[in-house]
């Protein structure tokens, strides 16, 4: 059976990403370039965000305030950060489970 969605999911185009986030459409356009952002496509191929990834602006702002790196080193700072959390999360499990 085929189900379909009933709410189309809420997305943001990219002047209005820019306005939400405070940066230049050009800034990012670069940061989807870079792979620090993950945008999607809408029908006609432009970029799209979804609102979780306005908090995925505000982290890479403050880790460009915060460290004196390149986007490429916030890129791997991210990542590392990610892994992280996850590692974080796993063994929160392990531990509840003893």
């Amino acid at each position: 059976m085929t189900t379909y969605a009933l709410v189309r999911p809420a997305r943001l185009d990219l002047n209005s990403y820019a306005r939400a986030t405070g940066l230049h459409p050009e800034v990012v356009r670069r940061l989807v370039a870079l792979g620090l952002l993950e945008p999607a496509r809408d029908a006609r191929g432009e970029l799209c965000f979804p609102p979780s990834q306005v908090a995925a602006a505000a982290r890479i702002l403050r880790l460009r305030e915060s460290l004196p790196i390149s986007y490429a080193g916030i890129g791997l700072v991210t990542d590392l950060l990610d892994r992280i959390e996850e590692l974080e999360a796993i063994l929160r499990n392990l531990s509840r489970r003893e």
